[in-house]
């Protein structure tokens, strides 16, 4: 090893979802919403001034903080943004996680918390969920650096109600509890009605799922203002302008035209309801999904089969490699048009196995 190698960071990396570009696919794998953006988010991009690009924008984001405000009934100082939820989160693990103990998260959830933890050097513990792959409440009253829990979670698409919620904040108010709320539009109740009781919760979201707007890279995150202070101000010890100005005025756009955003989100719901029922039929067993995703298992078939098998038929779901889900897909809802697609070859798939297992 050459001397200056020894200093180089070393951290097992995020391995995000694969991102397949063939013809005539459907892409399940990575949790996109279907649909696309609210209209005024192509009227911004098509009408944006170009020359605007050679100016930096807007250090505060305002245009996009003061539209999320007026659409959650927040003040403008209890909102962060950020490149994305995933830059919002590793801001708040940087910001707030400086401890010597432990923060906690579980070991069945968004792989990329423990990423950040190693990245920044914080310690970290990951109870294990229970058989069904829900939290344990009572493995989060022990003292901790601060405590990480997504609900819904991923890939487990388990919510907790707002009850849950509240409990792990009555026994850790000593500390930073982040509640990261990817999912939430699909069907939980987000723990945002807490912000003003509880000054050490942070509450995350972003527009990659319901808002259709994952290539904006979008995301943000509401909190007392002391803890968005405290954010703003590691944020721009580290890069003011994180928030492009495409993606400002985009972002208030799609805020803006609530009703498309309820329709989209119902949309989705309607087609998971109907695909659950479809794959229940057909003897998969999953948990109540109230996220744009379902996780996947049959008693009788092996998931790595039928990963490859979709991924023949230019389908691409997600598998993941790990002790505790590896018999399990995590499908993205797609359109209905795409899930019946998919519902088709999994009726084939299974069609071929019977086949094969009668001619034995």
């Amino acid at each position: 090893m050459k001397p200056w190698q020894k200093n180089i960071r070393k951290v097992e990396p995020y391995i995000p979802g694969e991102q397949p570009d063939f013809n005539d696919m459907i892409k399940l794998n990575t949790n996109e919403n279907p649909y696309p953006p609210a209209p005024g988010v192509e009227e911004v991009l098509v009408h944006m001034d170009a020359d605007r690009l050679r100016l930096y924008p807007q250090t505060d984001s305002r245009t996009l903080v003061e539209s999320l405000a007026d659409f959650y009934h927040v003040n403008e100082d209890q909102i962060f943004v950020g490149v994305g939820s995933d830059d919002v989160l590793a801001m708040a693990f940087l910001t707030f996680f400086n401890s010597d103990k432990p923060i906690l998260f579980p070991d069945i959830t968004y792989s990329f918390y423990d990423v950040w933890a190693n990245l920044y050097r914080i310690p970290f513990e990951r109870p294990a969920v229970d058989e069904e792959f829900r939290i344990k409440k009572e493995d989060y009253y022990k003292e901790n650096g601060g405590i990480v829990i997504a609900n819904p979670n991923a890939p487990t698409s388990i919510c907790e109600d707002l009850s849950f919620i509240e409990d792990i904040l009555v026994h850790n108010q000593d500390v930073v509890v982040i509640v990261d709320e990817a999912y939430i539009d699909f069907g939980g109740t987000s723990a945002l009605s807490l912000i003003d009781n509880y000054e050490n919760l942070l509450v995350v979201q972003t527009f990659s799922k319901s808002r259709s707007m994952a290539g904006s890279r979008i995301g943000y995150c509401f909190g007392n203002k002391e803890l968005i202070q405290a954010l703003n101000t590691v944020k721009n010890s580290y890069n003011s302008y994180t928030m492009n100005a495409l993606s400002i005025e985009a972002g208030a756009a799609a805020v803006a035209d609530r009703t498309y955003f309820e329709t989209m989100v119902e949309k989705v719901i309607n087609t998971r309801e109907w695909v659950k029922k479809e794959l229940k039929e057909l003897g998969f067993e999953f948990p109540d999904s109230k996220t744009n995703f379902l996780f996947l298992t049959h008693g009788e078939y092996d998931m790595i089969e039928l990963f490859r098998y979709l991924r023949e038929k230019k389908i691409f779901v997600r598998h993941f490699n790990a002790e505790r889900i590896r018999k399990y897909l995590r499908v993205s809802i797609g359109t209905d048009q795409e899930m019946q697609a998919f519902l088709e070859a999994v009726r084939a798939f299974i069609t071929e196995k019977e086949v094969v297992t009668t001619s034995l």
